[in-house]
């Protein structure tokens, strides 16, 4: 009884962080394929990845939450905008960009732990997040900046830098929570599996349950299985969304 408390703990604050991130993916996930720019959130949530990097190199693994996220976001919007302006410039170069822009972030990170012994552990943590140990702070942070987004994104016109810039905060807020891959997963995976459908709040609506769903085996099974939750969490987001697009094509196709 008590192992289950315990484990309880553990997995409820980790699932809250995960509907927080579902919260503002799912529909962002959307608008992201309607603009045929699926690789801006990795090259994004990579930036964002280094922001908080460089904050915990210049200032020690004690950097206050608040400073690191700051360092993050500073970073995040600034390579938002660079992706803007390039779109605007020429749309057809703007996938190479982006990829150029994640192999440059990706690779800094990697020259500014060159010497740290702990290297490989922070790596890790910034591709597969640590989602079970979220903190009630970073949670109550989230919980308020995520209500804000989505405040933003349904009641503003979201015009295309209001867009960048609403996904520069919500992929840094993520990042910090569960990591570049969980990121990008659940961005695109729910969105991608869904699309089929026809109605606008359908879609919606299937996406999320498809995300929250695959969050729940998730988390469960890395328990069960003791096994890495982030990465966990991708396989069982692919799984569900694969078994979604199944059943919405089959529908589709009986329906004709």
């Amino acid at each position: 009884m008590t192992d289950l408390l315990i484990l309880g703990d553990i997995l409820l604050p980790a699932f809250v962080a995960g509907l927080l991130v579902i919260a503002t993916h799912v529909p962002l996930g959307f608008k992201v394929l309607e603009r045929g720019i699926i690789f801006m959130d990795l090259a994004i949530a990579q930036v964002a990845g280094l922001g908080a990097l460089l904050v915990t190199v210049l200032i020690g693994e004690g950097a206050p939450p608040l400073l690191t996220q700051l360092g993050a976001m500073v970073l995040a919007l600034g390579a938002s905008l660079l992706l803007m302006a390039c779109e605007r410039m020429s749309t057809r170069y703007q996938e190479p960009i982006i990829g150029t822009l994640f192999v440059l972030a990706a690779t800094a990170g990697i020259l500014i732990l060159a010497g740290d012994p702990h290297a490989g552990e922070h790596m890790t943590d910034l591709l597969s997040g640590q989602i079970l140990w979220v903190s009630r702070e970073q949670l109550i942070t989230s919980a308020a900046l995520t209500g804000v987004l989505l405040v933003a994104l349904w009641v503003t016109r979201t015009s295309r830098p209001m867009f960048y810039a609403l996904f520069a905060v919500a992929i840094t807020l993520s990042v910090q929570l569960v990591g570049v891959y969980l990121v990008f997963a659940t961005l695109i995976i729910p969105a991608l599996a869904t699309v089929r459908i026809g109605s606008k709040e359908r879609r919606l609506k299937t996406a999320a349950a498809l995300a929250t769903l695959a969050y729940a085996i998730g988390l469960a099974g890395s328990a069960w299985l003791d096994l890495p939750s982030g990465p966990l969490i991708v396989w069982t987001l692919a799984i569900c969304g694969a078994m979604t697009a199944t059943v919405t094509k089959t529908q589709r196709d009986y329906s004709v």
